[in-house]
């Protein structure tokens, strides 16, 4: 499977939590701000006519605005890269977690523009919970399908954490340390980060 199909599956997985309906929230539980996303993410594209459209440009300014707050990307960045992120400058550092975040954002803004008209049912399931660590659970039945997809959150002083993925048993740091670390080992950092920056500017839709 390459990049792009890891990345498909992936923000697919995210999309079909996103299109959640409202629930009761408890800011302290992981499970409630994974809920806080989906209604957030949610009700601001369908209060915006172009994006509810599925204006590309609109649905990815709202990602950006509205989900990042509930992940830690520099979090999913670091693990992601592992002994690179630590053999990286400064600048270097910062240029790989804006790019990677931008990777993720497109991502996800894709297929919320897919999955925007589908009929999408789920349950979410608190399940282990450590004091800096858990994870959420979720069934998702789409179109007839089922999956089951698991989310990682950490806990930081603004709470609960959006930071990693697992769909199809292939958690999202462990299917990016694979693929970078090809790149890394081939081109380096700097190629690295030129390869991130080539995916960036490819068109959406």
């Amino acid at each position: 499977m390459n990049f792009h199909e890891y990345a498909s599956r992936i923000g697919l997985a995210t999309a079909i939590v996103m299109m959640a309906p409202a629930l009761a929230q408890n800011p302290a539980a992981a499970d409630s701000q994974v809920r806080a996303a989906v209604e957030t993410v949610t009700g601001a594209i369908q209060a915006d006519a172009a994006a509810r459209g599925g204006d590309m440009v609109k649905i990815t300014a709202v990602v950006r605005q509205q989900f990042l707050p509930y992940t830690d990307f520099e979090r999913t960045t670091r693990l992601a890269l592992g002994k690179t992120w630590n053999d990286a400058t400064p600048e270097q550092r910062q240029q790989l977690f804006q790019q990677f975040q931008s990777l993720l954002v497109r991502t996800y803004a894709l297929s919320l523009s897919q999955l925007r008209e589908q009929n999408v049912k789920f349950q979410f399931q608190l399940g282990r919970q450590e004091a800096g660590d858990a994870v959420v659970k979720s069934r998702v039945l789409v179109n007839g399908e089922e999956m089951q997809i698991d989310y990682r959150l950490t806990r930081t002083p603004n709470g609960w954490k959006i930071y990693d993925i697992n769909m199809m048993g292939a958690w999202l740091i462990e299917i990016y340390r694979r693929q970078f670390g090809d790149v890394v080992a081939r081109d380096g950092i700097d190629g690295l980060l030129k390869y991130l920056v080539r995916h960036n500017q490819v068109p959406l839709g």
